[in-house]
């Protein structure tokens, strides 16, 4: 496999990060502190970690959401 080169690699972590604050938007967390936003993914991570059903409920909100989108 090739390696990216520096260029390379920078485009694509840029875009991801474009398209996780796209995630923050969708989520109408736009204007929250950052503070909080990174507390809710912290919590949500740890709420997760172990938690099958918790994982599979908020993934179908999130599915949903998508589904939602009239962009």
């Amino acid at each position: 496999m090739q390696r990216l080169t520096t260029a390379e690699a920078r485009k694509k972590d840029a875009r991801e990060k474009i398209e996780l604050g796209g995630l923050i938007v969708k989520a109408g967390l736009r204007y929250e502190k950052r503070a909080l936003l990174l507390g809710v993914l912290i919590e949500a991570q740890k709420k997760i970690k172990d938690d099958e059903a918790e994982r599979s409920r908020l993934t179908a909100i999130g599915a949903e959401a998508f589904g939602n989108d009239s962009d």
